[in-house]
């Protein structure tokens, strides 16, 4: 390690991001057979959480720009999984919706996630589990600048 370096061995950050970049490989692997990408699942995940985000909500929750969101969603409207006004009812704005089968596809979907995340999880107690979520909470909230919890 240079001097003044980060020890990779040793850092969170590191390990945070090698986990991450874990855990997307396995749910693209995941998903791949279904047809889907993570952004694919995690726009209609999204959607069927909160009907109507419109494609700048949608592009800050999938972590992508609002360019790849405006093709995705083209996309999905495209391929019958979402559903959009043709008219704006205010400003530029078009909510979009799952249609039947775009929640039937995201059922499939889900399974499929569930069972990464299940994986990703089988070697931890409950309370592991519980004190590994608690701490990501913790440096998420710390990271966008919060004073204590």
């Amino acid at each position: 390690m240079r001097q003044g370096g980060v020890n990779l061995e040793t850092s969170l950050g590191y390990l945070l991001k090698e986990a991450s970049s874990a855990l997307r490989a396995a749910m693209e692997e995941a998903l791949r057979p279904l047809g889907m990408t993570v952004t694919h699942y995690s726009c209609l995940e999204l959607l069927a959480q909160r009907p109507g985000l419109s494609n700048s909500e949608l592009a800050r929750g999938t972590f992508v720009t609002r360019q790849s969101m405006n093709v995705l969603l083209q996309n999905l409207e495209q391929d019958g999984y979402v559903v959009r006004p043709i008219e704006a009812r205010v400003g530029k704005v078009l909510p979009a919706q799952l249609t039947p089968r775009g929640r039937l596809s995201l059922e499939k979907a889900s399974i499929a996630v569930r069972a990464v995340e299940d994986r990703m999880l089988g070697g931890m107690t409950k309370d592991e589990q519980s004190a590994a979520f608690g701490a990501l909470q913790s440096m998420i909230w710390s990271l966008r600048g919060h004073k204590g919890k």
